[in-house]
């Protein structure tokens, strides 16, 4: 018998609400707070990102400073120009169908689609409230999070956080249908609504045995995507690869790289690598959220996050970058969290 998803989300923390996860730590919050002498030091952890990269800041002002080997083809698209101005930047740039498009300003996963024709695109362009960034599809097999950080007074960083993602993919067995295949699936059962209006009919296709369907091709756990602990890859050559990737971004200490590689011996080399996105302070050490993970590690690993941030902070404090003023970060807590 099939527990209820509501009983799921008790007693596997992966699923909870953001904020009931982050609770527990908030104690440990308010004594980095005192050991760096502000509320808001997380906002000096890179001060080449707009707050550091709390909340609101630009993805494409970020990617400006990667050097453009290891990036996929981006533009940039102003809400209020013409359609038609839009399709001439994707012409200029040889972008071709399927692309990503995402907000500008935004995380988890909302409002990202793939898009895989012209008439899709001037829907989302038409739906679509705010700036947005469209990127080429990239095919690369292997998909990861990589949360990597360097203290301001050393020039070599480190990986510590190395996440492999899993798309929502079922299996068939040649007798049952999509919806039945995903009624057997936990983690697809808590995207039932969404696959719904995305299928339609298509719900009811029956898979022959062992074919394998794509149900999310976008890679963040909200959308079902499975995080899986792959930190047994990190090594010294992982740290080097992301020094040097990272060398190019004056003010940027720790983040987490949302990128696709095409095999974990191009990882190592630095080869054949596309960053997606690069996420600043308040990035997750994605691993934390294996199914595998038991809680305590989750905490245990995510306090030693925290204690590097704000390491980093107060080196960087004493470089002369203060932190934001707590009126303007609840500023941006209000603007994007609070209904007001």
């Amino acid at each position: 018998m099939k527990l209820p998803l509501s009983i799921i989300k008790i007693f596997n923390y992966e699923y909870w609400p953001w904020w009931v996860f982050y609770l527990p730590m908030a104690p440990y919050w308010l004594y980095l707070s005192a050991k760096t002498r502000s509320l808001t030091f997380f906002t000096a952890v890179n001060p080449g990102i707009e707050a550091g990269g709390f909340y609101g800041e630009s993805k494409i002002d970020i990617l400006k400073n990667i050097n453009p080997q290891y990036l996929p083809k981006t533009v940039f698209i102003d809400k209020i120009q013409d359609f038609e101005k839009a399709i001439k930047q994707l012409e200029i740039n040889q972008l071709t169908f399927p692309i990503i498009a995402k907000p500008n300003i935004g995380e988890r996963g909302t409002n990202v689609a793939k898009i895989e024709s012209l008439e899709q695109l001037k829907a989302y362009h038409l739906q679509t409230p705010e700036d947005y960034i469209i990127q080429e599809f990239i095919t690369y097999p292997i998909e990861f999070g990589v949360l990597f950080s360097r203290l301001p007074n050393q020039s070599r960083g480190k990986v510590s956080s190395l996440t492999m993602k899993e798309f929502l993919t079922i299996t068939g067995d040649g007798k049952s249908t999509i919806r039945e295949l995903i009624e057997q699936s936990t983690r697809a059962r808590f995207q039932l609504e969404v696959l719904e209006a995305k299928l339609g009919e298509g719900m009811n296709e029956v898979l022959p045995k062992d074919e394998k369907r794509l149900l999310e091709p976008i890679g963040n756990h909200c959308r079902g995507t499975k995080f899986v602990n792959s930190n047994q890859l990190i090594n010294e050559k992982l740290d080097e690869v992301f020094s040097k990737i990272a060398e190019s971004f004056d003010g940027f200490y720790y983040g987490r790289f949302d990128m696709k590689v095409a095999s974990i011996e191009d990882l190592y080399r630095g080869e054949n690598i596309r960053i997606m996105e690069l996420n600043g302070v308040s990035s997750d050490p994605g691993h934390i959220y294996d199914p595998n993970y038991r809680l305590w590690q989750a905490y245990r690993d995510l306090s030693w996050h925290w204690k590097r941030s704000a390491k980093i902070s107060i080196q960087n404090q004493k470089n002369g970058f203060s932190p934001l003023p707590f009126s303007e970060v609840w500023a941006i807590i209000k603007k994007h969290f609070l209904i007001v």
